[in-house]
């Protein structure tokens, strides 16, 4: 028995052994945000604010083979004050810079758009997010894929100097039905081209998404949208301008038609301080399942902010927004207004 309980204990001392000298290297981040934020609706005649506390928390998981692909993959812990408990998908970078996703993958418009500079901080209308709005709020507004597919991105320079492009594919369950609507097969394709004009760096990227829709009451496609977008750096000044249009359907099988929206925004660096400024202009037409859009949703807002690096990881931030909403074709006063923020965010 007493060797038994040797052997065992051997064993399992190996095998611990084997396992810290084969784990692959990870790494953690997260951040807390703790502020103060407040509304003031155009439906009523007081100002309301509330604390802002939350704190996300993520590893990443990586290692490289002999031959110099280099395997990664992640898992959330927390995602602003929520359990997240997900894990990403796997993405295989090669030698050359190219990367392979696997699992969550399938949008590759979104990676490629050029970054419109918009105002940071936790100022919101959260009406706008909970109402029967359909105008789209980003020019990402359409992305949608299911998680069983790929996405295949370009080493940068490929083709041309410059140019960095994506193809990608996705494929439902084919679980039809009237209740909700899914992303069935879906196809993404994207590009990003970067050049310098003087003194100026300028990005260009977009793409298109068409996604079949799994409800077989429906007229339009889960997603058919492009998006487009630009921007231009000179020195410590950033301007950039996005675009996106398209129809769908969105999760519970309302027609989405004629949606479109231009962004806008501007960002300027001083030392340690930030000024931003964003707009947002948007439009959609929405309809029950099986019918076309009619009367138009609008959404417009105008925001700005600043912020202030007090130390490495620290970030203090006063922001400020102001939206007006119209659902179809009528002013809502109660998801209309402005709202601020003020409050500091700590990364690690």
């Amino acid at each position: 028995m007493k060797k038994e309980l040797l052997i065992a204990s051997a064993l399992t001392a190996s095998l611990g052994l084997a396992g810290v000298a084969e784990a692959a290297s990870a790494s953690w981040s997260g951040n807390v945000r703790n502020g103060v934020s407040g509304s003031d609706l155009d439906d009523t005649t007081t100002a309301s604010h509330a604390s802002s506390q939350q704190a996300s928390l993520s590893f990443s998981v990586e290692e490289t083979t002999d031959n110099g692909t280099k395997i990664s993959t992640g898992f959330g812990v927390m995602d602003e004050n929520a359990y997240d408990g997900t894990a990403s998908g796997l993405t295989l970078t090669f030698e050359d810079e190219s990367t392979l996703a696997l699992i969550e993958a399938g949008n590759s418009a979104t990676g490629r758009i050029a970054t419109v500079p918009s105002a940071s901080g936790e100022q919101s209308i959260a009406a706008v997010a909970t109402s029967a709005n359909a105008a789209p709020g980003a020019i990402t507004w359409g992305s949608t894929s299911d998680n069983v597919g790929f996405t295949y991105t370009s080493a940068p320079d490929s083709l041309i100097d410059g140019l960095t492009w994506g193809i990608s594919a996705a494929f439902g369950d084919d679980g039809d039905g009237t209740a909700s609507a899914t992303a069935e097969t879906s196809y993404s394709m994207g590009a990003t081209y970067t050049t310098e004009a003087g003194e100026t760096d300028i990005t260009i990227g977009g793409g298109f998404i068409q996604a079949d829709d799994s409800n077989t009451s429906t007229i339009n496609d889960k997603a058919d949208v492009m998006m487009i977008s630009a921007t231009a750096v000179t020195g410590d000044f950033t301007f950039g301008v996005g675009y996106g249009s398209g129809s769908a359907t969105d999760a519970g099988g309302e027609e989405v038609d004629s949606a479109s929206i231009m962004t806008m925004g501007a960002k300027y660096v001083q030392d340690d301080m930030t000024f931003t400024i964003g707009l947002k202009d948007s439009e959609a037409k929405d309809g029950a399942a099986g019918s076309d859009g009619t009367n138009t949703d609008t959404l417009e807002s105008i925001s700005g902010s600043v912020d202030y690096v007090v130390a490495a990881g620290v970030t203090a931030t006063v922001g400020f927004t102001d939206v007006s909403a119209q659902d179809e074709g009528v002013s809502k006063t109660g998801n209309s207004g402005s709202a601020w923020y003020i409050g500091a965010n700590i990364s690690f």
